[in-house]
């Protein structure tokens, strides 16, 4: 018999090819597969005539049958099957690319439901490649259909079958790890009603009390687990640091730190003193300076007669940052170093050699900074920048590099403070709500396609000028597949290349690129021997390029408004004027409002509270920018009601029982989900 542990190619219709592809989605079991939620739903259950649809528009159409469907081979790779279908209010003529097996199928006489985007005139109606299946079948069709992440060779057809297949087989022995009285106090569903209805909504309604259920269900794991994080870091105590004098770090400096600064400067230096581990969520603004925050810390720290590490992202931005640090505290007789995985093997040597021994103070670096062979005489801080791009193990990799040293987490992600202190909630919070004087803002316009021409010869202008030029692509998926960004970027940096600007230099860079290969074309971009780089959102987090002045987001409508706002802030770190272009000819309301939003303020802050007062409860998967487990149903933006009483449960429960003595089944979902920061938790 079936259970939540049976290996997946034992499903029908699944197969070890199959349950391979479905490993790349990290698939492995039936428990992992009913855990694979949709990411969207389209409401398909109102079945229009021919002649209301409207074209452009998707929609549900049952017809006959009225001519044998015929076959045509355009050119090698594409067939085509064509079929008129009738209903009583007219005509339709359905078009199958590369379907030729339908030619067979589809029989005169028979009625079947065609979903589509209706094309042609009012007059004469069609349809390209819709999905097609006979009347009454309610697969595909006549029902709320769930939209799943795939990859190749994994259909939607293939994976809601094998998911009604697997909740058929597992309905009975569903785990309902949410203690009853919770359920019952927040008037929840149980868990089987749950799970059926996000992936086989009946109604509207019923899938808002799943999801409701589900959503609440994480956010409670994840409120106790954050909880637990907290309680163990305040149990420990460590050797408060002694006052220092700040006023030689502050006089070193070519410019005067803004309050914001200053006062998340005092936040950390008083939570150094505290005699418990800081552990800090410094969170600023694009350009609002806190690396200048994270200076001053280590500063501290080491007229403390302790060491200090700051690990970041990338090696370019590990090599950045130690061009920008090391000059400025060397000058206060602040010994550093930087440990990247292109140190040579000698220099490492010497470095680790002299971390172990002391005599360096700061080291700056990436991942390698937390390597076995790494060790510190006496680690006091560790600075982490970009907190998205690491995991909490990481995190917690480097702190295990000393004894509970203090932490302070770096992102330039705006969040409402609210939601920070609730997200980050192992951090306190810090937020610089301030930008350094002088910073030119950043022209912001929204555009659509029909202004590429005027937009590429302002693209020339800039480049003529001395400047130069981001163009961001989004990845392009067909058929809800996983995107392939190298063809997105390099065909759109190829035609720039040979079509638009064969006389510039254009490169490209995407997250499929080997790490050596990107940090190369970066390396380049920021030296400026390419005037365009064409990008995923790769540059999203990146080197500091003064002299870029322009960022073109193409398809502007496929990013949310804090992406976007992250993305703009490549350009403006220079004294030239800087321009940012969001083209989309998307003409939904909520992508207008969106694009304006951008348009109207640069207020990264401000931005964010627009998204999510924009977004609604019913985007699914929002952005996920945080190194704490990933939500599949539970969107922090929008959930925030719901996220309020999950955290009022969670007190509630850990009151009645800190340690979960009581509470297993919670406690082994909480342990999960915090895997990835086992340390932490155990």
């Amino acid at each position: 018999m079936a259970d939540l542990n049976t290996n997946v190619r034992y499903i029908k219709g699944i197969g070890e090819a199959k349950a391979k592809s479905l490993g790349k989605l990290g698939i492995a079991t039936l428990g992992d597969l009913i855990n694979w939620f949709p990411r969207r739903y389209e409401d398909r259950r109102e079945i229009k005539p021919i002649s209301q649809l409207i074209p452009g528009e998707p929609a549900c159409v049952s017809a006959m049958i009225a001519s044998e469907p015929k076959l045509s081979h355009i050119r090698k790779g594409m067939d085509l099957v064509k079929v008129r279908a009738v209903d009583d209010t007219g005509a339709l003529d359905v078009t199958f690319f590369n379907q030729s097996w339908l030619k067979n199928q589809l029989r005169v006489g028979e009625t079947y439901t065609f979903y589509g985007r209706a094309e042609g005139s009012l007059l004469r109606k069609s349809m390209a490649s819709p999905i097609v299946e006979p009347e009454g079948r309610r697969e595909h069709t006549g029902r709320i259909v769930p939209i799943y992440p795939l990859t190749a060779g994994i259909s939607q057809l293939l994976l809601s079958r094998a998911i009604r297949q697997g909740l058929d087989s597992c309905a009975d022995i569903l785990p309902d790890c949410l203690p009853d009285g919770v359920r019952q106090a927040h008037q929840l569903c149980r868990v089987n009603y749950a799970y059926e209805n996000i992936h086989f909504p009946e109604a509207p309604e019923a899938l808002d009390i799943a999801r409701r259920r589900l959503a609440f269900e994480e956010l409670f794991f994840f409120a106790i687990g954050l909880k637990l994080l907290r309680s163990r870091r305040e149990t420990v105590s460590v050797e408060p640091f002694q006052p220092v004098d700040m006023a030689p770090f502050y006089n070193a400096l070519p410019f005067t730190l803004t309050d914001a600064q200053r006062r998340c400067v005092e936040e950390a230096i008083a939570d150094m003193q505290s005699g418990k581990p800081m552990n800090r969520l410094c969170q600023g603004d694009v350009g609002s300076g806190k690396t200048m925050v994270a200076a001053a810390c280590v500063y501290f720290c080491i007229k403390n007669g302790r060491q200090a590490a700051l690990m970041a992202p990338t090696e370019l931005l590990a090599e950045q940052h130690y061009r920008g640090l090391a000059p400025l505290l060397e000058r206060l007789n602040i010994r550093c170093a930087l440990l990247t995985g292109s140190t040579t093997v000698k220099t490492k040597r010497s470095v680790t050699a002299q971390l172990a021994t002391g005599e360096i103070d700061f080291a700056i670096g990436t991942h390698a900074l937390i390597s076995g062979s790494v060790a510190y005489a006496d680690l006091g801080l560790v600075v982490t920048d970009e907190q998205h791009r690491f995991g909490v193990a990481q995190r917690t990799a480097l702190a295990e590099k000393g004894e509970h040293p203090h932490t302070l987490v770096m992102s330039a992600t705006p969040i409402p403070r609210t939601l920070a202190l609730i997200l980050y909630g192992d951090l306190d919070v810090s937020v610089i709500d301030q930008l350094p004087p002088g910073r030119k803002p950043i022209e912001t316009y929204a555009v659509t396609s029909a202004y590429h021409p005027r937009l590429y010869a302002f693209i020339r202008k800039q480049v003529e000028a001395g400047r130069q030029v981001y163009i961001v692509c989004p990845m392009v998926s067909e058929n809800d597949e996983l995107p392939d960004e190298r063809k997105a970027v390099t065909e759109y940096a190829q035609k720039l290349q040979t079509e638009i600007f064969p006389d510039l230099k254009v490169a490209f860079v995407h997250g499929k690129m080997k790490a050596r290969e990107k940090d190369a074309v970066m390396s380049a971009f920021a030296a400026g021997e390419t005037d365009i780089l064409v990008s995923t959102t790769v540059i999203e987090v990146g080197v500091d390029v003064p002299n870029a002045n322009l960022m073109v987001v193409e398809n502007a409508e496929r990013f949310g408004l804090s992406q976007l706002h992250q993305l703009r802030g490549r350009v403006g770190r220079g004294q030239h004027q800087s321009y940012c272009v969001l083209v989309s000819d998307n003409k939904n309301d909520e992508t207008r409002q969106r694009l304006k939003a951008m348009t109207k303020t640069a207020d990264g802050f401000k931005i964010a509270e627009e998204d999510l007062r924009l977004r609604g409860p019913g985007d699914f998967f929002g952005l996920r920018q945080h190194g704490l487990p990933g939500l599949r149903v539970a969107d922090l933006g929008c959930d925030t009601r719901l996220l309020a009483e999950a955290q009022s449960a969670a007190d509630g429960l850990l009151a009645e029982d800190p340690a979960l003595t009581h509470h297993p089944a919670t406690a082994e979902r909480v342990r999960k989900l915090f895997q990835q920061s086992e340390n932490s938790l155990n």
